[in-house]
């Protein structure tokens, strides 16, 4: 099982507030200064997401309103990302609502933790297809959880909620969910826990490396993925997701406060969308 490690390649680090933990998809991540991982770190002790989704189970329990806390808060970069979606329906690259024959775009969240993106999603009326997965089964009986308590809450409880499946991309095949694709694909700190871990495949690449061969397939012809990270420059996503071949191009970046340090300019915290080829 892939385990967490608390790192230092963030600036700031309080990835994840209560278990003080290296957290994915769904939790927070304090903003910091975006770099290439440094190898020369000592190795800290490990400890598995399981555990770490299992007493956000409890805290959501013993208090409803507690569903855990937010990847990049500090950044504002889910808004960010949101807005961005937004702007892309209104150029008529998505759709928010079925229309004149036309489905609703269909969103795939990769590392969702606790489903709080697609959530998001739903509240800003979002009508396609919401599916989040996590390679924790534990993650998911947490965003399944939260779900329910919404939908007991919610003043239109016909409106359809995310799906939540547990999927461990690197090693399975996907479910019949995935159909044919989906019109956006979302990863907002999962590239960057993956990167964090030390396995390899068995051609000995390490298991981050694989990371773009696995997502493609799940972006439809002309989709978009769109990433954020903090452990990765501008420079290298660019590297990893669209120099080898021409499937994924840049189609917009989010722009967020810059600084300067050593006589470099550059952001904190990094988000891209890339188009897949038509």
């Amino acid at each position: 099982m892939l385990q967490l490690r608390r790192e230092t390649t963030c600036t700031s680090l309080e990835l994840f507030e209560r278990s003080n933990v290296w957290g994915s998809g769904g939790r927070r991540h304090a903003a910091g200064s975006a770099s290439t991982l440094d190898k020369n770190l000592p190795d800290p002790p490990f400890i598995s997401w399981d555990d770490a989704y299992a007493r956000e189970i409890k805290n959501h329990a013993e208090d409803a309103e507690d569903e855990g806390t937010v990847w990049f808060d500090d950044t504002g970069a889910e808004d960010k990302v949101v807005q961005l979606l937004d702007d892309l329906a209104d150029e008529g690259y998505l759709k928010k609502a079925a229309d004149g024959g036309n489905t609703a775009s269909r969103f795939l969240d990769l590392g969702t933790g606790n489903g709080h993106m697609l959530f998001a999603l739903m509240e800003e009326e979002w009508q396609g297809n919401l599916v989040g997965v996590d390679y924790s089964e534990t993650s998911i009986r947490l965003a399944e959880q939260i779900a329910i308590r919404r939908q007991d809450e919610a003043v239109d409880s016909a409106k359809a909620l995310p799906i939540f499946r547990q999927w461990d991309l690197l090693h399975q095949k996907a479910g019949q969910w995935l159909e044919d694709g989906f019109d956006v694909v979302l990863d907002k700190g999962t590239f960057d826990a993956i990167s964090l871990s030390a396995e390899s495949d068995t051609s000995g690449r390490r298991i981050h490396e694989t990371y773009r061969e696995c997502v493609l397939p799940t972006i439809r012809p002309a989709g978009f993925f769109i990433i954020t990270s903090c452990n990765w420059t501008r420079e290298e996503i660019l590297r990893w997701f669209s120099e080898s071949d021409a499937e994924l191009s840049v189609f917009r970046e989010v722009r967020y406060p810059s600084f300067t340090f050593g006589g470099q300019k550059g952001q904190s915290v990094c988000t891209i969308a890339f188009q897949r080829k038509p």
